[in-house]
């Protein structure tokens, strides 16, 4: 139970690729015991796509979306907090969603080691996401990366956690959910884990629960807060593209297929927001591996630019080949 203490709590939303962190934010900030919420978001790529899936709350969502928080961009995430902290509106809590390839190690460094953010906030939790169906694999690929001197931010992110939200369960049965707990268990027997379907669960059970102990954080890492440098899988990288124009849907979904088919081994993450000609609602999309799923999103505002973006975040991407895949997807060219 969260302790009164005049300070702003803040909750981190982690979770490897695709594990569902945005859709489990939108059902939060759906329910109305998460108002006076503001919205971080922080993505791997150059541009930003999870900030334009998160809804109702358009003033209050800030994107960080030239780096990852925990590295490259800790310094953004100090000044975003406190450019929160110092406007007009009263902000009840912070939640910060971070890109699926943060260690949640440095984070807390921020919040610990900033005198700003030390005297102003509190950790409240550190909630991660995980995967019902792609954890196993996650971990192994983890697993790999460790063994030839890298970082595991899959085990990184379970075990720093004091919820896991176990996501997706209607994909695998139950004997895999339960070796899937019984791999959580390991990783960390002090999280409580909870199972939920597409990202849905009541708000009062991830938000002010007061979980975070700086103890059991240091009990994992003893040098946390030393401010030790953290560095990405240079193997991994990101690609954004902005298709100009509305796309043919039918041309667009044969193409999509096809790639997550024949690069499945080597797509971490794709997401997208998509114009198609005649439809007034944006198409909204994302995949793991060989994973896709999609629907309509909002509606196109008047006067807004019809302006897709997809990102790509994977190894071996050949973008110039993507690059011509979608080109071939406009209207023109599909007719």
């Amino acid at each position: 139970m969260a302790i009164m203490t005049g300070k702003i709590p803040v909750t981190v939303l982690t979770g490897f690729l695709g594990s569902g962190k945005t859709t489990l934010l939108n059902h939060l900030l759906s329910q109305e015991n998460a108002e006076g919420t503001a919205v971080i978001v922080n993505e791997f790529g150059a541009v930003g796509i999870d900030g334009q899936l998160v809804v109702g709350v358009d003033e209050d969502v800030i994107e960080i979306n030239n780096g990852c928080i925990c590295c490259t961009v800790r310094a953004d995430l100090v000044t975003t907090v406190e450019r929160l902290l110092s406007r007009s509106k009263p902000v009840q809590r912070i939640l910060i969603e971070t890109t699926g390839l943060a260690d949640p190690a440095p984070i807390i460094q921020s919040f610990m080691l900033d005198e700003g953010l030390r005297a102003s906030t509190e950790l409240d939790a550190f909630v991660t996401v995980v995967d019902a169906r792609h954890n196993p694999f996650w971990l192994s690929m983890g697993e790999r990366a460790e063994a030839i001197g890298g970082e595991n931010v899959v085990k990184e992110q379970i075990a720093f956690a004091d919820l896991l939200l176990l996501n997706k369960i209607d994909l695998v049965d139950e004997s895999e959910l339960l070796a899937c707990e019984t791999e959580l268990r390991r990783l960390n027997p002090l999280a409580r884990i909870r199972r939920m379907r597409d990202g849905s669960v009541p708000a009062n059970e991830v938000l002010g629960i007061g979980a975070f102990d700086l103890k059991n954080a240091l009990a994992i890492e003893p040098e946390l807060l030393s401010d030790v440098d953290h560095e990405h899988d240079d193997a991994i990288t990101s690609f954004a593209l902005r298709p100009k124009g509305d796309l043919d849907p039918t041309t667009f979904f044969r193409w999509l297929n096809r790639f997550v088919q024949g690069k499945g081994a080597d797509i971490l993450r794709i997401k997208g927001v998509v114009p198609f000609v005649g439809e007034a609602r944006r198409y909204v999309f994302h995949g793991v591996h060989m994973t896709l799923d999609g629907r309509p999103g909002r509606p196109w505002r008047a006067g807004e630019p019809r302006c897709g973006e997809i990102v790509f975040i994977g190894r071996n991407l050949d973008t110039g080949e993507i690059e011509r895949g979608i080109a071939q997807c406009g209207v023109a060219q599909a007719a």
